[in-house]
């Protein structure tokens, strides 16, 4: 347990996900991953359910009543579980057990309802143990949540929308995303995304798998509508990238260039003092712009594809300060190409009074 948490947390992960079962005979086992979590500073994203919803290990099955009552209970026993900043997801993947799939039983309308009532419900227990918890991370099929996360749904969910989607190649899962979050009005996590699934993906080599993770989480770093990405899984799977003696496959090297970025941010005025909107600022293929306050802030996976970033803005000369570390703050004047008497004018007046 030490040994994969201890790697997942060198990547720069900010949390590791747990799927351990919520029933009682389990929690000392949960209890040590938690344990190992909280010694290496990672936040914990539970993603275990109750045993009886999926007809796990003979227990009996659950009905939505009693899984939301017992999702209850265990948040108020067990209190020191917990931690700001972690997520609880009671129902991982909920359609596959319970009254079963709606796109099957066609009871939509029911299964909305169930994860709303979830949702209520650990809202209000996180609040009595005094624990900011972030509970709606529903995890789902991508059709699944097609089919159920309408605006209401999402809206009333948090604006989140948590998808376990297996895709052939990234574009297609940026492409997912995207429409999902369109039609849903919310922000997306990839509560699962990884590669090769031989199905999906047929055979990788290391490399083919790394190459696929790196152009995935690029291609996902460009879009605005994903809040987090959860690479499933470490060790013990088609996807994994660690092998069973926890000797790190290229996929991890990948990972932690995009877990551990080079962030660059900070204002680009003009030689005024006024912010310049919509300034274009660009590292390689990583692009982005300043808002109203001619603020940006720009990340890009190491290494450096070049050692400097461009600042451009139509009417200004470009500018192409240094980087210099892995967080840095850099703020840019852009000087004006074409300066008429007027300007000339305000810069005296801005020297004087700097004087």
């Amino acid at each position: 347990i030490d040994r994969q948490v201890g790697a997942i947390a060198e990547t720069g992960a900010t949390h590791v996900a747990i799927a351990v079962p919520y029933d009682e005979e389990f929690v000392p086992f949960l209890e040590r991953w938690v344990k190992s979590a909280r010694t290496h500073n990672l936040k914990v994203w539970f993603r275990g359910n109750w045993s009886g919803w999926e007809g796990w290990f003979g227990y009996p099955a659950l009905t939505r009543d009693e899984h939301i009552k017992k999702t209850g209970s265990f948040i108020l026993a067990h209190p020191d579980l917990f931690q700001d900043g972690d997520a609880f997801s009671s129902c991982p993947e909920c359609e596959n057990g319970g009254p079963g799939d709606p796109r099957q039983t066609g009871d939509v309308a029911g299964h909305r309802k169930f994860l709303i009532a979830e949702y209520q419900t650990m809202q209000k227990d996180f609040e009595q143990i005094n624990k900011d918890v972030r509970a709606n991370f529903f995890s789902m099929n991508g059709d699944v949540a097609r089919l159920i996360m309408n605006k209401e749904t999402t809206k009333a969910l948090g604006g989140i929308v948590t998808i376990d989607h297996y895709v052939k190649n990234p574009e297609q899962l940026v492409k997912d995303v995207e429409s999902i979050a369109k039609q849903s009005g919310g922000k997306i996590i990839l509560g699962e995304f990884g590669a090769p699934i031989p199905d999906i993906h047929g055979k990788m080599t290391e490399t083919n798998q790394a190459n696929w993770i790196n152009r995935t989480l690029y291609l996902l770093n460009q879009t605005d509508d994903i809040e987090g990405v959860n690479y499933w899984l470490s060790v013990g799977g088609s996807t994994e990238i660690w092998t069973s003696d926890g000797q790190p496959r290229e996929a991890v090297a990948v990972l932690t260039r995009h877990f551990k970025p080079t962030i660059v941010y900070g204002f680009v005025r003009d030689e005024l003092g006024r912010p310049i909107v919509k300034a274009s600022v660009t590292h390689a293929d990583t692009r982005t712009t300043t808002d109203e306050n001619g603020y940006y802030t720009l990340r890009f996976a190491l290494p450096l594809a070049a050692p400097s970033i461009s600042v451009r803005s139509d009417g200004y000369e470009e500018e192409a300060p240094k980087i210099s570390g892995n967080l840095q703050e850099i703020n840019v004047t852009l000087k004006k190409t074409q300066k008429d008497f007027l300007f000339h004018l305000l810069i005296r007046i801005k020297k004087w009074r700097d004087s």
